[in-house]
Formats: C-alpha cells, structure tokens, sequence
C-alpha cells in the first residue's frame, strides 16, 4: 500500500466501520453495549434467579461479608390492576398509585412529551415491574403482601407551586408497612417508609421506564453511583447474575430520555441489582425495618437535575463516550444559554470544534497536498528500488523530509475526529433538551427525523462536493468505487435520523469545504514560493 494513500483507507475504513455499526443498532435490538465509567469494586454475588427466595451474599469494603435472606427479587409481582387508590396532579406531571402501593403510571405533560397519536406518553409497562414496589426477606410475608391492598390517606392530591404528602397504609398479619411519600413540583419526591416491627425488606425504582422505542446506538438499563463516584451501568440483556454495590448514593432505572432513581448523598443506600428472564437489570434498595430517602420520576433534563441536587446529573447517560459526551454537552448548555436555540448551539458548537481542530486538520491536509504531488517522484522510487525495501524507504524518507511531507499527517485530525462525532453522536441522541426543540423553519423537532429530508439532501450533496475538492491518491478501483457512492450510502442511512444529528453533520461538511478551499489556495501559493525559490536557488548557482 502506498503510503499517501493510508490517510484515504483510514478515512474509508472508519467510515464504512460506522455505516456498518449505525445500520447494525438501527436494524436489530440493542442490547449489546455495557458501559462502566470506572472499574466497579464491588463484589458479584453467586445468587441464581428462581421464584424461590435465594441467599443474596453481600460483600463491602466496610462489612464483613454475610448471608442474608433477601426479599424474592427474582419472583413474580403481584398481578397487575387498574384500581387506582391516589392521583398526583401536578402541572407538568401526573402519577397514579396502584392498590399495591407502587407507582403504577406516570405521564409527563409537557406538548413535547406525546406520542405520534398526541396523547401524553406512558412512562411505564404495564407489564414491567413498577417504582415502590416492596419485596420483603420472608418468602411467606411477601407472598401475603403480594395480595394485601395499601390503603391512601387521600384519593387525589394536587400540587401547584408546593409539595403534599399522601401516606400510604398495608397492614399484614404480623406488621404494618407505611409509606409516607411527599411529592414536588418539579418531580422529585421524598420516601419515608417504615415497618412497625422489624423487617428486612427491599424497595426498587422499578423497570426502566419504556417511553421510547427507537433502534438507535442507546443504552437503556439501570445506573447506580456509590459514594467513592463510581458508576456501574448494565444495559438490558447484558444482566448476568446478581450484583450487591454498598454506599450507592444513586440509583436509576433509565430510558433514552426518562428516569426512575432513588437517591440519597447523606445516607448512601445498599443496593442488590437482580436480574430478570430477559436478562435485564433490576435494583432493590435494602431497607431494615425504616429507612427515609428521596426519589424522581421524570425527563432526564439537566437543568432540572441540577437544580434538584448538582450531583444528580451523574445520572444521565451518554454509554461509552460518557467522559467526552458530558462535557461536549455543557458547553452546548453554556451556548444555548446565549442563543436561545439548539439548532444554532449545535452550529456553533461545531464551528468551536473546527476552530479548536483547525491547526492540525490544516497541517494534515497540506501533507496530503504534498503527497499528491509527489506521487510521481514516490512511484519512481518504487519502481527503482522495489525490490530492495529497506533501500526504498530510505529514499521515501529523505523525499519526504526535503520536502515537508509527513505521509502520517493527515491522519491525526481524522482520527481526532471519531471520538468527538461519537460523543456528539450520542448527545444530540440522548439529551431530552433535543426533544421538541424547533431550530428553523420546516424543522420543529430536533430529536425527529428531517419531515422533508432537505438536511440529508444537503449532507449527502456537500459530502460529495467535499470529496471533490480533497487530494485523492487512491488506485485500487474498488476502494475508488466505494468511496464515489459513499455519500449516497450516508444519505440513505441518515434519512430516518434525529434533524439534530444531521444538523451536525451538514455543519461539519460545509466547515470542512471552506477549510479545503482555503487550504488548497495556500497550498497553490506554496507552490508558487517554493517554485521562485526554487529558480533563485538556480539562478544563483
């Protein structure tokens, strides 16, 4: 392989590796993808899943490892109802608890939170595991709690601008449980829940919420923080085997956009994730006899995390690009605080990245020029020396150092670029601040597709423009072919994608024209130097 033409192959490859991987999560389920921020410490325990109630071994840094009858994780909830015994109303959301004390529906109220029918989206399956329920250690207590109706203190209870409170009542053979829930404005809510004889008992989030169902690069699971700011997060389908994590300090069930956590920065939590018959992660917070901590339901919108608790934005999930993605995403924040519009954040921040990037995209692509031009002289020196290799990399070498070319340069600045589209990727896919963010004109939704496909239009006619104006040294004729169609392939992949993320792309495109025009005028004005220095050298001699 010639050397100029490494940077071209790279850029092949990579592309044609993120066609193959974009198609992959958008045509089959995605469940493949576990993400950790750092390497979790805590210990896996042995436990299997049945509908027995199973010996969970819990092991912590600060404990000493012990056996203890846990609640029937892994069994079966009690029958799904539709008898409601509380309704909170409150202006930007509505939840409904079940006769079994949990949350069994939630609906955010926002205009962007509707389904393609207009009706305001269902957070929850009706056939998943709900937020609150309670899985005590006793497998026949459990079994009685399973059909034991709670009891309200108030039927509907409506929140405007302060929090209210709805206790909730179960009374068994041998104990009553209560739960005293206090509900915010802004979705949050508080959890004092107590036993008036000593249990051993678990609380869960529930399932993840399941408003979503694109097929997209998403990860969807369950989030847990401890103190030492650990994150573990498995992705569903990815649950293998029980998992105890001491001092959790979050706990969440999430979706794309939406959130179901527990959470507690004073008194962090002990926390068995278990796992269900898909494979799919559940976490249960442990509860001796009482135990008050603070929940949310709801979008996971930054600002209104941070304004709940600044730590609690720990809990949104970009998967692998987390470390890049959060950041990128801040700044984004940061500028849409100025402009007032996504679209335009997302315009400007990839103009900031192309300025941030420029230095070395203009040093590789005035390699490529150069390598361009010296493709003769190298196919003389191959043809010279083909069959003494060492010989024939020398004389590459010194071609190359006289004059200023480094066959590697343009690589560095596309390599640069994989994780930032990645992580932009990501971001423009996961932040809930994307839904019903309207940018201009035909564009209303930046987290839906383009509804007339002008922006992947656009993508696909500058990615060809783009191609036409970069140094192109290919020879293989079937690398030449793939790469004149590829913006046809890319156009049809992101017919279907979020306008935002095409946004980018077509930002990006456009960017990399005007860079490619400038630098091929200062690379003709090289030329033309190093041409008149050449004939004064000459002159001179």
């Amino acid at each position: 392989m010639e050397q100029q033409d490494l940077h071209k192959r790279l850029l092949l490859a990579l592309s044609l590796s993120f066609v193959v991987l974009i198609g992959f999560s958008y045509f089959t389920p995605t469940t493949q993808i576990s993400d950790q921020n750092k390497t979790v410490s805590s210990t896996q325990a042995s436990a299997t899943t049945s509908n027995n109630a199973p010996l969970v071994e819990t092991n912590t840094a600060n404990t000493p490892t012990k056996k203890m009858p846990t609640a029937s994780i892994s069994s079966k909830s009690p029958a799904k109802t539709q008898t409601i015994i509380a309704k909170i109303q409150a202006k930007n959301y509505v939840l409904e608890i079940d006769k079994f004390g949990r949350i069994g529906s939630a609906k955010l109220l926002k205009d962007k939170y509707r389904d393609e029918e207009e009706n305001h989206v269902e957070l929850f399956n009706p056939d998943e595991i709900f937020p609150l329920e309670v899985r005590f250690g006793d497998a026949t207590l459990n079994d009685e709690a399973f059909k034991t109706p709670y009891t309200a203190d108030q039927s509907t209870v409506a929140i405007d601008n302060t929090p209210a409170t709805v206790t909730l009542t179960q009374k068994l053979s041998t104990l009553t449980l209560t739960k005293k829930l206090t509900f915010y404005p802004d979705g949050h809510y508080d959890i004092d829940i107590s036993s008036d004889k000593k249990a051993s008992f678990f609380l869960t989030p529930g399932h993840r919420p399941d408003a979503d169902h694109s097929r997209y690069m998403l990860v969807r699971g369950a989030l847990v923080r401890n103190s030492d700011g650990i994150i573990t997060t498995i992705e569903d389908g990815d649950m293998e085997k029980s998992l105890s994590i001491p001092n959790a300090t979050i706990v969440s069930a999430f979706d794309r956009y939406d959130a179901s956590m527990f959470y507690d920065f004073t008194n962090p939590m002990s926390v068995t994730m278990s796992v269900d018959k898909e494979d799919n992660p559940l976490s249960f917070v442990q509860i001796d006899s009482s135990s008050k901590l603070h929940g949310y339901i709801g979008a996971k919108e930054w600002n209104t995390l941070e304004a709940i608790h600044p730590e609690l934005t720990n809990a949104v999930e970009f998967g692998w690009f987390t470390f890049l993605s959060k950041p990128f995403f801040k700044v984004m924040l940061w500028i849409h605080n100025y402009v007032g519009n996504w679209g335009w954040a997302i315009i400007l921040f990839t103009l900031l990245v192309k300025l941030v990037l420029f230095p070395l995209s203009y040093k590789g692509m005035m390699s490529m020029q150069k390598l361009k031009d010296l493709a003769p002289k190298t196919k003389e020196i191959k043809e010279k020396y083909g069959k003494d290799p060492a010989k024939m990399n020398q004389q590459m070498m010194e071609l190359y150092k006289k004059h200023g070319a480094n066959p590697m340069g343009g690589c560095l600045p596309m390599l640069l670029q994989i994780p930032v589209f990645f992580s932009l990727y990501r971001v423009l896919l996961n932040a809930d601040e994307m839904q019903g963010a309207p940018w201009i004109g035909w564009i209303v939704n930046l987290a839906d597709k383009d509804p007339y496909y002008i922006l992947p239009i656009i993508m696909g006619a500058s990615m060809f423009l783009q191609q036409k104006i970069t140094p192109n040294t290919m020879t293989d004729p079937l690398q030449q072919k793939i790469f004149q169609y590829f913006p046809v392939i890319m156009t049809f992949f992101f017919l279907t994608f979020p306008a935002g993320l095409v946004l980018y792309w077509v930002t990006n495109n456009i960017l990399s024209i005007a860079q490619q025009y400038y630098i091929n005028k200062a690379f003709e004005k090289y030329k033309v130097q190093m041409k008149t220095e050449h004939t004064k050298s000459v002159q001179k001699g």
